[in-house]
């Protein structure tokens, strides 16, 4: 089994930190959302991965090759952002079996077993998960045996609350392409953008239907605030801890964080949902729901829903912040 990992998006609502790393890259609980990703494909049996490339492709790149060292990564340029469809039809020429399609904008907790158990005529599986904020997402209107009907994107009307995910594995992988294509020449949606979802609706017209299966853990990380709910779920499970080589004097700690190896935290209160990654210093600092990188420094900050990049310096600032790498913040609190 193949994989396909489209990586060619600016990542806009997580700016300005990703002007400079890849969305896909920004950590939660001290680990890039693609490596979440990649180590659940890897633990699948997948060896193949096509990675689309597109903005900030050479950190994207480096990264996947110094860390999966053992992946057949191919990297194909996404030269024009014209939507999903046009994203992965660049795949093709690498695919000619079974295939998974992640967009990497989420922490996901999936069993795949029911790739194993699929049975015959069944194209492939969508994974989807029940929202309340339905018109955020493309909803997937389902038959009575839980196949796909038809996918409606952002929908006024509450027609269905079971949201694509962006988790997919096609079996059917030829009928998928022929949609892609047929997506592809027909007129663009909003933005000039070709949606991978008119390709599976193209593939369900044709008589090969796909399941909708559920998704035991979906957490997003695609916005600042998404991304703080997804760093303080994880830090709440198997990724909190306080390092053995973490320095805290004089300080309240207030569970869930997760404070990695070498930081020091002397006064002031650390937590609840809050990672302070490797090296990083707070000096007679209050912070809560927060992700603070790697060598950053901060002194008597009151921090609260906020990132800060790697060896940023924040000192005397009271509230909400997001900054990236080496920036320095002063303020007057």
């Amino acid at each position: 089994m193949k994989a396909v990992v489209p990586l060619a998006g600016k990542g806009t609502r997580l700016r300005p930190h990703t002007h400079h790393t890849p969305k896909a890259l920004l950590k939660v609980a001290g680990k890039p959302v693609l490596a979440y990703i990649l180590d659940d494909l890897v633990q699948l049996g997948v060896d193949e991965i096509v990675f689309i490339v597109g903005h900030l492709r050479e950190e994207c790149e480096e990264w996947i090759d110094a860390h999966y060292p053992d992946l057949r990564s191919h990297y194909v340029l996404q030269e024009v952002q014209d939507g999903t469809a046009g994203a992965v039809a660049l795949a093709e020429p690498y695919v000619d079996e079974d295939l998974v399609i992640v967009f990497p904008d989420a922490v996901l907790e999936v069993d795949y077993g029911v790739v194993a158990s699929l049975r015959e005529g069944v194209g492939g599986v969508i994974w989807a998960k029940e929202v309340e904020d339905y018109q955020r997402y493309g909803v997937i209107v389902t038959n009575d045996d839980g196949t796909m009907a038809r996918i409606v994107e952002k929908p006024s009307e509450p027609i269905s609350k079971l949201a694509n995910i962006g988790l997919y594995y096609i079996r059917d992988h030829e009928l998928l392409f022929e949609g892609v294509r047929h997506a592809i020449s027909s007129e663009p949606g909003p933005g000039g953008e070709f949606y991978l979802t008119d390709a599976f609706q193209y593939m369900v017209d044709e008589g090969s239907p796909l399941l909708t299966a559920p998704v035991e853990g979906w957490w997003d990380a695609g916005k600042v605030e998404t991304l703080l709910e997804t760093n303080g779920h994880l830090v709440a499970g198997q990724r909190g801890g306080v390092d053995p080589s973490a320095t805290v004097e004089n300080a309240e700690v207030v569970e869930p964080v997760r404070i990695e190896a070498d930081v020091t935290v002397r006064g002031g209160r650390i937590g609840p949902n809050v990672t302070l990654e490797a090296g990083a210093t707070a000096e007679r600092c209050e912070i809560e729901n927060a992700v603070v990188g790697a060598g950053a420094v901060l002194k008597d900050a009151r921090l609260r829903d906020s990132i800060i990049g790697a060896h940023a310096q924040v000192s005397s600032f009271d509230g909400a912040l997001s900054v990236t790498d080496h920036s320095i913040v002063v303020g007057s609190a």
